[in-house]
């Protein structure tokens, strides 16, 4: 004859799970409503649960049944004790109908379970109730064929839905429902239930250990539970924080905390190293990136308000951390950081080796820690003023100035700034008042007032100067010119007072009759036809010009041409991106 079972363990959460509303923990609002509905006998037809995972829905639900069938009478306060209390808190109350629509999803099951039994009136009990659980499951056809029963159901019948993901669900079930959205329990709130129940099970913990659980349930009780469940049985005095860690496979918030000043710091080594030491401790390598990304979006919203780091599941010492944090580092380096990690984790999650992305996502936060952001940078060019512009150089002639990579130090309505005295910081703006002579031995040829021309930027009067202008004689502030028969009348008076507004000093500028000599254009044209018959006497040019008849040189590059393309090919693409690693 064999032995009865004993009955077996029971989970916390199972033993813990609340009976009445009193017991609810966070859900104050929905509550509040229940309550003033039972008193004022304004008892909804339907009622929907929905949020995340572990809050109470179906939880709410039996307790609603309870109060809806508790023989003192529909009340918000069930006895729990008479036979329709105790039978819905065991799952086995013929007349509340649980059902699961992640396992029966169709129409056939919403027939069987509901359509064709709602009518019939509750065997022993004041109301039938139908609790669906996970109801986004059911297919359209069925939740179509609930409809009609939904908006006008039989008075004795009521039902309660339950739901993690309420955008599933037709707006025309939403509509027939009373809806109730439950909140994701508070840190101290999580603590403090946790807290209740380690001192009725006699259990020890501590109060950091209590904070990780917390933060690790992410608000749901359930899990809170579990994990407490899990953390008490891991034997010992007291279960601290450490043993907490290694449970859930954390790393130390301060070492985390730790790792985060070291990839600001860009100490590539020392990140690397703290790194390693939390993985041969049993850290999990994409816990870790989860950290330091958690630790960016806490600094990130300290900053933005400082009441955020009051957060009861961080300790003192960390909360200081992390306001002195919010206080040093600027918005755009967190934003960074916080897209990085995001990507990292990314990586991580797909690679074969997670450690091994691990250390090259710390390797590009350290390095791009380092990397002034694209506001800096645009900053930086701004305040750097240019080199200056190219030196006196001796006589005139109107040969082609050819382009300069270095523009004057001169800006839009101010004449061009002096060389600095020796000794002044580089970046420091220096105004001196110079004597005309001075000003104008910069431009000891006629191609530096061409250049000046250039690094203005003024389009049409550079045109006019390199195709219109023939120059006669030039010296610093004079220039006598004879313009062609496109030339414009006033290019004399316009380019004379565009040299005054840039450089200061009045400059003369007058037409004379003869005299002048090519164009710049001119004398660039010939340069280009004088290589042009060059290229046309080289042998393999001509025998290609025999063997095809009516063919024509369209383009000439240079050895220096070519060579310079190729060294600019050669440079690495920059996305628009500020990530330096990022590849298409």
């Amino acid at each position: 004859m064999s032995e009865t079972p004993k009955s077996g363990y029971q989970v916390l959460a199972r033993k813990y799970r609340p009976q009445t509303f009193a017991d609810l923990v966070g859900q104050e609002a929905m509550v509040r409503t229940l309550r003033n509905a039972f008193e004022a006998d304004r008892i909804a037809q339907a009622f929907i649960m929905t949020g995340i995972r572990g809050t109470g829905k179906t939880t709410t639900a039996r307790i609603i049944a309870k109060g809806l069938n508790c023989e003192q009478g529909p009340t918000t306060d069930p006895c729990g004790k008479c036979d329709a209390c105790v039978a819905i808190a065991e799952g086995r109350h013929v007349d509340v109908i649980e059902m699961d629509a992640a396992s029966n999803t169709g129409i056939d099951d919403i027939r069987a379970e509901v359509l064709d039994t709602v009518h019939y009136a509750p065997a022993n009990a004041r109301y039938k109730v139908y609790i669906i659980d996970e109801v986004h499951m059911l297919s359209k056809s069925a939740f179509n064929a609930l409809l009609k029963t939904l908006e006008e159901p039989p008075a004795h019948a009521k039902f309660i839905f339950a739901t993690t993901e309420i955008r599933k669900v037709p707006v025309t079930v939403l509509s027939r429902c009373q809806r109730f959205d439950l909140r994701r329990i508070e840190p101290e709130d999580m603590i403090a239930l946790m807290r209740r129940i380690s001192d009725a099970e006699g259990g020890k913990i501590t109060d950091d250990a209590l904070a990780l659980l917390a933060r690790a349930s992410e608000g749901s009780a359930r899990d809170a539970t579990s994990l407490l469940d899990q953390a008490l049985g891991q034997g010992g005095e007291e279960a601290s924080a450490e043993t907490v860690r290694a449970m859930l496979g954390l790393a130390d918030r301060g070492r985390v905390l730790d790792l985060f000043e070291m990839v600001l710091r860009g100490d590539a080594s020392g990140a690397l190293g703290e790194l390693a030491q939390q993985y041969a401790e049993g850290a999990d390598p994409m816990a870790v990136l989860r950290d330091l990304a958690e630790v960016t979006h806490w600094v990130s919203v300290t900053q933005i308000t400082p009441d955020a780091g009051d957060d009861p599941t961080v300790s003192p010492d960390e909360r200081d951390r992390g306001r002195a944090l919010a206080e040093s580092i600027s918005m755009r380096v967190l934003s960074r950081m916080w897209q990085m990690l995001l990507k990292s984790l990314e990586e991580v999650s797909q690679a074969p080796n997670a450690m091994m992305a691990a250390e090259m996502a710390i390797i590009r936060l350290t390095h791009v820690s380092e990397l002034p952001t694209p506001d800096e940078l645009i900053r930086k060019l701004k305040d750097m003023p240019p080199p200056p512009p190219p030196g006196p150089g001796g006589g005139g002639g109107n040969g082609v100035a050819a382009p300069s990579a270095q523009a004057p130090a001169v800006s839009q309505g101010a004449a061009p700034p002096i060389s600095a005295p020796a000794g002044t910081p580089h970046g420091t703006a220096t105004a001196l008042a110079v004597e005309p002579e001075v000003a104008l031995a910069r431009y000891g040829r006629f191609e530096d007032v061409v250049e000046l021309i250039r690094y203005h930027r003024d389009v049409k009067l550079l045109v006019e100067v390199e195709t219109t202008l023939r120059l006669a004689r030039y010296q610093p502030g004079r220039i006598e010119f004879e313009p062609t028969d496109d030339a414009a009348p006033d290019l004399a008076a316009r380019l004379g007072g565009r040299l005054q507004t840039w450089t200061g000093v009045r400059w003369g500028v007058s037409v004379v009759g003869s005299g002048g000599g090519e164009t710049i254009a001119e004398v660039r044209d010939a340069e280009r036809m004088a290589l042009e018959a060059e290229v046309r006497e080289h042998p393999l040019v001509q025998s290609v010009l025999a063997e095809f008849p009516g063919a024509k040189i369209r383009e000439i590059r240079t050895v220096k041409e070519i060579e310079a393309e190729a060294a600019a090919e050669a440079l690495p693409e920059v996305d628009d991106e500020w990530d330096p690693f990022e590849e298409d």
